[in-house]
């Protein structure tokens, strides 16, 4: 377990509710405690890229449902409700790799992550 920053929260807990939303995963680039940290850069880069990448396959998956017409709107509901499955068990995976003190890195992302978390 890390050692606890002035916040009384460790590195691992701080990476973790990085993941709750972007608004703490950009707070913690930024305040002077956490954005010292890698682990911290590296799981908040890492929760803001996944938050980007899920609303554009979103918006990519709302238009090609609204463009394909009685088959789409039929799948519409099933596909969405799994699709917002995948995200949430990715993001619980993600902040229980955090909590436990590991960098899961995602593909691609996991590596724009790292970059930016240690560039």
């Amino acid at each position: 377990m890390s050692e606890p920053n002035p916040s009384g929260l460790s590195d691992n807990a701080v990476g973790a509710i990085a993941y709750l939303t972007p608004v703490p995963a950009i707070a913690f680039l930024v305040l002077v405690p956490y954005k010292k940290s890698s682990f911290v850069r590296f799981h908040a880069w890492q929760s803001i890229l996944l938050t980007f990448v899920a609303v554009i396959i979103n918006y990519v998956l709302n238009f090609v449902f609204e463009s394909s017409g009685v088959l789409g709107a039929r799948l519409f509901v099933p596909v969405t409700v799994l699709i917002l499955l995948f995200w949430l068990l990715l993001w619980i995976l993600c902040a229980l790799k955090a909590v436990n003190g590991k960098r899961f890195k995602l593909p691609i992302i996991g590596a724009l992550a790292e970059k930016q978390a240690n560039g």
